[in-house]
């Protein structure tokens, strides 16, 4: 494909890059879709064997197609919603090249841009830059590299025998460190939990699930600005149908409880100890949104069920009690240490002046101060909501609409 020319290039071939095209395609705007792997490739690959939605099958989709094998109040897994992603991208027919990276993008003189691949070379009036949020694994410079101690990235973690025998020391408890910190200590591995600020939602409340009540609370649609200084922490879990995640039920269960891990000195990691006043903030969010959708309840007159025992919080465990704030691997038998601590963006490849000091994309919306150039997919790209597979189908109509603007297209009906 040396020397091709086409109108719009997406490139990433994920929710974001399948959501452009079904938008591009309605306004009639000839476009290719780049993947380098297979279609939603990170959630065959880069994601754990039992993972599964954190949001129920009716919300967590695209409008136009329901999940096939999981009713609408299940959580399918994470193979089943790469099959529904690879469905919608054949049912709309998206026009997606597999198995091509992307590995420079340039702006030529007359304002096109020029993506060099593994295949050859596109020059392009529009491009999209659809490659999502989980882009680069991140594993903080805590714990040296040290023989006997196993250290990967929630990325790379599939299940509890990739691990060698011993204890596991998961670090970060959002939804990926609570369910994988969970899944090993069931399958009988010594586990400990370094717990850092979170926000804690209950996974139902008074029969409805906790993405209905952001729905009727208006929490999806908060723009970028009000929701900036938020914990991007959110302990929910979709595992075993679905529960409110409950640090002391974990405990409970035989998991140990440490505070966010600060420091590492011979062997020994260090802990903050602010384990109690971390668990009591998240207990105070979880609160929060129940006093929120009570209030809701009796504003609307709705005819929910009262739930009060969701109000009350349980005793405070020993570990949380009296907080282990310095812990020797060694001695502690722990083998392994699982860092589900997040990703960062990679735009390395990215060779055009968009980006701020602190490497995140110049935008409104997704639309870049590049004329041509456009995000979608990211965290809070236009509101909350932004980063999930229904959230992401709204940004890229907004998208598209920009593109068929401005290359004459939009109808104004």
């Amino acid at each position: 494909m040396d020397g091709e020319t086409v109108e719009t290039l997406v490139i990433g071939g994920g929710q974001a890059g399948i959501a452009m095209s079904e938008h591009l395609g309605r306004h009639g705007l000839p476009h290719l879709i780049l993947e380098r792997a297979r279609i939603a490739e990170r959630w065959r690959s880069e994601r754990w064997d039992s993972l599964v939605a954190n949001g129920p099958a009716w919300h967590d989709r695209f409008p136009g197609q329901t999940f096939e094998r999981t009713g609408p109040d299940g959580f399918p897994g994470k193979e089943e919603v790469a099959d529904y992603l690879e469905a919608y991208a054949r049912r709309i027919e998206a026009p997606i090249r597999t198995g091509v990276a992307v590995q420079r993008l340039s702006r030529r003189a007359d304002g096109s841009f020029l993506a060099e691949t593994s295949a050859g070379t596109i020059a392009a009036q529009q491009v999209v830059v659809a490659t999502g949020p989980f882009q680069k694994p991140v594993i903080p410079a805590l714990i040296p590299a040290q023989d006997g101690l196993v250290q990967i990235h929630s990325a790379h973690y599939h299940n509890p025998a990739q691990l060698p025998e011993g204890g596991v020391l998961v670090i970060g408890a959002g939804s990926s460190g609570v369910q994988i910190a969970d899944e090993l200590n069931r399958a009988g591995k010594p586990t400990w939990l370094a717990v850092g600020p979170h926000n804690r939602p209950p996974r139902r409340y008074r029969g409805k699930d906790f993405v209905w009540w952001l729905g009727v609370l208006g929490k999806w649609d908060l723009p970028p600005a009000a929701t900036a200084g938020e914990h991007v922490t959110i302990a929910v879990s979709g595992a075993h149908g679905g529960h409110t995640v409950d640090f002391r039920a974990l405990a409970d269960s035989g998991i140990t409880l440490v505070g966010r891990a600060e420091s590492h000195e011979d062997g020994i990691v260090h802990f903050a100890d602010n384990l109690a006043e971390t668990i009591a903030a998240g207990d105070a969010d979880y609160l929060s949104v129940l006093r929120e959708a009570d209030d809701y309840v009796a504003r609307e007159g709705l005819d929910l069920p009262e739930e009060p025992e969701a109000h009350v919080i349980g005793a405070a465990p020993a570990c949380v009690i009296n907080p282990v704030i310095a812990l020797d691997l060694r001695a502690a038998g722990i083998t392994s240490v699982v860092w589900a601590t997040g990703y960062a963006f990679d735009f390395g490849w990215v060779d055009i002046d968009v980006f701020d000091a602190d490497g995140n994309p110049r935008h409104q919306r997704g639309v870049s101060d590049v004329p041509g150039l456009h995000f979608l997919g990211l965290p809070g790209l236009s509101r909350r909501a932004s980063a999930f597979i229904w959230g992401v189908w709204h940004d890229a109509a907004y998208l598209a609409d920009r593109i068929a603007e401005r290359t004459g297209a939009l109808n104004p009906a």
